[in-house]
Parts: C-alpha cells; sequence; structure tokens
C-alpha cells in the first residue's frame, strides 16, 4: 500500500493496488494522479449518486477460492439507465471488476485480446462472435458516459469520460470488450456472481445507508410528478426511472432534482388487476408492485405485466394474459445456443422449442422502472416452450436479455396481494352444501308423491332415512 498527500488539501490518499494511478480524494473529492516520484491533482471528480448498493469500498468476498477486497468504483450513465463498476483487488495482487446493475452482478478480469476482434460499428446484438475463446452473442451494446467516481481507479478518468462497450455472454459466461482509448479493445472476461455465492462481507447495511444517504435501501419513497403533482412511489436508486400514472410524463428521480425528461397527457387510466405500491408476502418475503405496463403483439392481442421487488430479492415481473399468471425472472445463465433465431435452445439439459416470434410494444406504462420506458417502446420477441415453463428473448438494437417463466395459480396471486374472490367466479361456484340440499330435496320429492296416498310403514321408513341424510348437513357449519 502506498499513502500520498493530497495536492488539494493535504489529506492522505492510499493506494493499496499497484496498479492503480487515480485515487480519489475522500475528503475534498480531488482526482489524484500518480506519477513517476509525484502526485499531481486533475480537479474535482463528482460524487457518485447513492443508489443504495449493498457494496461498498472496502467490501470483501472469496471467487474460485482467491480472495478480493473492493477498492474503487465508477458510475456509468448511458440513454435507459446506469451501472456500477466496482474495482477490486485480489490478494494475488491482481484486479478486476464486479458490475452491478439492479441486483445482477458479474466478476470480470482482463484477458489477453485474440486476432480477429470485430469493430465496435460492426458489432450487432444478437450475433454471435469468436472473441478468443468460443462464440458468444452480442448482448448489449453501449456508449455510456462517467458521472461519478471514488476509491482508486487503474486509468484516467473524469466526469464526462466516455466508455464505449460491447458485452457478450455464453451461459453464465460474461465478457466485454472495451473500446473506451481506442483499438484495438480491452478485452474483460468472467462469469455471472451473486453477493452471497462469493460470500461478501463488510455490507453496506440499512443503518450505514441511512447514515450516508439519510434513507434505507429500499425503501420506497414517495414523489411528486413536477408535471401535474401526482405521487409516484419509487425505490431510490434502484427504480429512479418513473412514468406518472395521471399525465404520463417521463421522469428521472436519481439526482436530488427530479427531471421531467418528456412531458406526458392526461390519460383515463388502464385498469389493472394489481394496483401500483399493493404488496404480497411471496416466498416470506415483502414485494410491493413497483411499475405496471400494458403490451400488445402484432396481432393486437394485449397482456399486463407487473414490476415486483424486495429489499431481499432481485426485480422479477409478474405477468397476466388471457390464459392466467405467470412468473418471469431474467436469466443470468443463458441458454445454449443464446440464439433468438434458433428453432430450440436448451437449459439445464432440457430442451425448449420456439414458439412465437413476434414484436411487443408498449400500450402504457405508469409507476417506476429500473430503466426508462414509455408507450410506444417495441422490442423483438422469441418464445420458447417446454411443458408449462417457458422461455423469452428480447431484443433491441443495443441490449438482448433472456427471461424464463413458470405458471403460477390464479388464487396463488390472490393469496399474495390478499385480493377478494372475483365477482364472476363467486356467482359460478355452489358450494357443496348448496348442492347437497338441492340433490336431496329433488329425491324427497319425487320419492313422496307415489307415497301421498299411502300413510303406512313405508312413510314412516321414509322419513328417518331423510332425516338421517338431511341431520349431518344441519350439523355441518357453513364455510364462508
Amino acid at each position: 500500500m502506498q499513502t500520498v498527500s493530497c495536492p488539494s488539501c493535504g489529506a492522505p490518499v492510499e493506494f493499496r493496488s499497484h496498479a492503480s494511478v487515480l485515487a480519489v480524494c475522500e475528503y475534498c473529492r480531488a482526482t489524484v494522479l500518480k506519477e513517476a516520484g509525484a502526485v499531481r491533482d486533475l480537479g474535482k471528480m463528482s460524487e457518485v449518486l447513492e443508489d443504495y448498493s449493498r457494496i461498498q469500498i472496502g467490501t470483501s468476498g472469496i471467487l474460485a477460492g482467491r480472495s478480493f477486497t473492493v477498492v474503487g468504483r465508477i458510475q456509468q450513465r448511458y440513454a435507459a439507465g446506469m451501472w456500477n463498476e466496482w474495482y477490486v483487488l485480489f490478494d494475488d495482487g491482481l484486479d478486476g471488476w464486479l458490475g452491478d446493475s439492479s441486483g445482477q452482478y458479474v466478476m470480470t478480469t482482463r484477458r489477453e485480446l485474440a486476432p480477429g476482434w470485430p469493430a465496435f460499428d460492426a458489432i450487432q446484438v444478437t450475433r454471435q462472435y469468436d472473441i478468443g475463446f468460443g462464440p458468444y452473442v452480442a448482448s448489449d451494446k453501449r456508449v455510456a458516459k462517467c458521472t461519478g467516481g471514488q476509491g482508486e481507479l487503474p486509468f484516467r478518468v473524469g466526469e464526462g469520460w466516455e466508455a464505449r462497450v460491447a458485452d457478450f455472454r455464453r451461459g453464465p459466461s460474461f465478457a466485454t470488450l472495451d473500446y473506451s482509448d481506442g483499438t484495438p479493445p480491452l478485452l474483460y472476461a468472467g462469469t455471472a456472481v451473486t453477493l452471497e455465492s462469493m460470500k461478501c462481507q463488510l455490507l453496506r447495511d440499512d443503518e450505514q445507508i441511512k447514515a450516508s444517504a439519510g434513507k434505507y435501501r429500499g425503501k420506497v419513497d414517495i414523489l411528486q410528478c413536477p408535471s401535474c403533482g401526482s405521487s409516484i412511489r419509487y425505490v431510490p436508486g434502484l427504480a429512479a426511472n418513473c412514468v406518472c400514472p395521471s399525465c404520463t410524463a417521463r421522469l428521472d428521480a436519481s439526482t436530488p432534482k427530479v427531471e421531467v425528461l418528456l412531458k406526458g397527457e392526461q390519460n383515463e387510466r388502464v385498469p389493472f388487476t394489481l394496483t401500483l405500491g399493493a404488496i404480497a408476502k411471496i416466498g416470506g418475503y415483502d414485494y410491493r408492485v413497483l411499475g405496471v405496463m400494458r403490451r400488445e403483439d402484432n396481432e393486437g392481442e394485449a397482456w399486463n405485466e407487473y414490476l415486483l421487488y424486495s429489499t431481499q430479492g432481485p426485480f422479477f415481473w409478474l405477468i397476466e394474459t388471457n390464459e392466467g399468471w405467470s412468473r418471469s425472472d431474467v436469466m443470468d445463465d443463458w441458454p445454449t445456443p443464446p440464439l433468438p433465431a434458433m428453432n430450440t435452445v436448451q437449459v439445464d439439459h432440457i430442451e425448449y422449442k420456439r414458439t412465437w416470434v413476434y414484436q411487443a410494444r408498449v400500450l402504457y406504462a405508469a409507476g417506476a422502472f429500473n430503466w426508462r420506458v414509455a408507450a410506444g417502446d417495441v422490442v423483438h420477441v422469441a418464445e420458447y416452450e417446454h411443458g408449462q415453463n417457458g422461455l423469452a428473448a428480447e431484443h433491441t438494437n443495443e441490449e438482448l436479455t433472456w427471461s424464463r417463466s413458470t405458471p403460477v395459480a390464479e388464487d396463488q396471486v390472490r393469496a399474495w396481494f390478499k385480493l377478494p374472490v372475483a365477482a364472476k367466479e363467486a356467482k359460478a361456484a355452489l358450494s357443496g352444501s348448496d348442492i347437497a340440499w338441492k340433490a336431496l330435496l329433488w329425491m324427497f320429492g319425487l320419492n313422496f308423491i307415489p307415497l301421498v296416498a299411502n300413510f303406512g310403514t313405508t312413510l314412516a321408513w321414509m322419513l328417518v332415512g331423510m332425516i338421517a341424510l338431511f341431520l349431518p348437513l344441519l350439523l355441518t357449519p357453513e364455510k364462508k
């Protein structure tokens, strides 16, 4: 470890990695450049947005038997959202990056670039490329800007620094070609991870986040739409892209002052089974409906989608169609091959067959989302099925995602959200006691007719039998 004095304020600035060339002074935000025998002040670095990530400088963990510590961070923003790149130092002296976006994580390290790499402008999302260790599919292509940084970093970066990156996937494997410094690009490769699988320590808890940001991680706050004044529930930092449910204005809530990105119009609210802000108890955790969308396909068939979030779990979607409900989770371990043009793909050695290819268009959106969404947005979708389970590949020119869906019974959804039984179901359903009473009354009526003129022992025994049949029903309490 090397400690130097900040040339701006004199405070100690630590460089724990020999590969680090830049550090941000935690006292005055000066960008300190380490040069041979000296340090230089490059000016102030913008503070990172408090996005309520559990990771912080000093967080440690273990990956494949190698211990690591987080020593720095840069924050990247692009047209539809933002993400964190945490700079990590391994105990063997090597370094890497922990990507952090909406509760999904990938760990990558620098690799040797092989010949035949594609030019940035030539990369097309959903196409397959050999980037040095087999075929990977292009999953993301972005031009992003650095909006803040902290800790130490292995290269010079400042506010407005632009990153040109393309991401690739195969199964759980992940790779990035970074063209930020021109060509040839830098290659980073690794795998999807979770904080639990890496046994991360020194993660921020709710109290620490409250002390630094004034709010708990995952706490649902209420903001007032600057356009019309309506209230919107959202998770600060994690779901900072909002659509007003009243005037459909698109808002950026990632800064202290909420910004209206695009004004909307007063529209009639689309009816949804689940309301914004509704809370469900799922798997022992409280989940809240943050955003709602209504989408339709090429043939005009529409369905509803609900974005759910819990402080103990990742985002997932509840899908409501004419055929019922399903749960959809974004996949970290992609199918093979991960190409939406294939007729069949495999997940966990199970084959899924492609059943439907269409375009999905957003008809209506309201609430908070972890990316920017608006009415009129279109994505290309390929759906695959195996039994009742399904996969879906959704892509635009910039991004490809895979999700896995499983059916959910309607009464299960109603139990989660404590919804009343639908009126049509209540009207159609007859209780077991109602059916039994009607059947017995018919039996009594049919048998009583020939006995009207007969007042002998046959009628007496008939009455005894009827009492024996009716008595259990009379003693059974009615179900509510």
